[in-house]
């Protein structure tokens, strides 16, 4: 007889600036959240949704962002998949990095997982503004290498998982939120 699966907590980041099939930005992220729900991707707590500005600054409509925490007893790129899998169904298509988007699901955590190592998530994350809207990565780094550096994810992020703390920066969501840049701040807006 086989054991339980291992469940590992998770944290994602909603966005979407494009109005789906289904509606407006708000009404995408919620069904969204259900859609994952329904896939075996539990969602243990969802964050308010904010109205934050397009990013890069100017680069389109603003955005409605969110995050959320799960519970998932699958590995890394079984998440990934779902998730891509999720963002298709509701119009997602990959075009231009950065664009315009009718959804959005990065995965930013997993529990205190650090892929594919920390010397590749140094190099992604010390990458010059211009090399980061021109390069992806070929694999998944984890936890996401700018997550530190984004009002738009670390606001909502702290509405549901305040205490986790970054595995190779070592300090938590309220932490790294509290050290941005008040203007960056005051741009990320409960609706």
């Amino acid at each position: 007889m086989l054991g339980n699966p291992i469940k590992k907590e998770v944290l994602i980041a909603l966005g979407a600036n494009q109005p789906s099939q289904v509606g407006p930005p708000q009404q995408t992220l919620a069904l969204a959240l259900e859609r994952l729900a329904e896939m075996g991707l539990r969602v243990l707590k969802s964050s308010l949704f904010y109205h934050t500005p397009s990013f890069p600054k100017g680069n389109g409509p603003d955005y409605v962002n969110a995050a959320a925490q799960l519970e998932v007893a699958l590995e890394a790129q079984s998440i990934l998949a779902a998730l891509h899998e999720v963002e298709g169904e509701f119009g997602r298509e990959r075009v231009q990095r950065w664009g315009q988007r009718t959804l959005d699901l990065d995965l930013i955590a997993i529990d205190d997982e650090v892929h594919p190592d920390q010397a590749t998530f140094y190099a992604w994350r010390g990458l010059p503004p211009q090399d980061q809207a021109e390069r992806t990565p070929e694999q998944l780094i984890l936890p996401h290498p700018r997550l530190q550096d984004r009002a738009f994810v670390l606001v909502p992020l702290a509405d549901v998982a305040p205490t986790w703390r970054h595995p190779v920066l070592g300090q938590t969501v309220a932490a790294m939120r509290d050290a941005l840049d008040p203007a960056d701040l005051r741009e990320v807006v409960p609706i």
